[in-house]
């Protein structure tokens, strides 16, 4: 029971810690403050995207495994301080900016 309880409160801060708005912070001068721009005139508009896509191109920059527009080397440094929830939680509020 307790290692349930500590499990439940590590992902409740986990959960805290992965803000998307203040992730987003870093991403505004390329992409707007509401995703509305093509990144350096070369990326698609992003907030027209649902999550899951936004989700999968920033795991996919950070693994190494993307590369539109020619973009992979620079967003992979943009993400590469993003864990897991951090990633769900920008997709999610990038997402909603529409």
């Amino acid at each position: 029971m307790k290692k349930i309880a500590l499990a439940l409160l590590v992902a409740s801060v986990s959960l805290m810690a992965a803000d998307g708005a203040a992730a987003y912070k870093k991403c505004v001068s390329c992409h707007g403050a509401k995703a509305e721009k093509k990144a350096l005139n070369k990326s698609e508009i992003i907030n027209t995207w649902d999550a899951a896509k936004i989700e999968a191109a920033l795991k996919g920059y950070k693994a190494g495994t993307v590369n539109n527009y020619g973009m992979g080397a620079l967003m992979k440094g943009q993400v590469a301080s993003y864990d897991d929830a951090t990633i769900a939680a920008v997709s999610a509020y990038i997402a909603g900016l529409k």
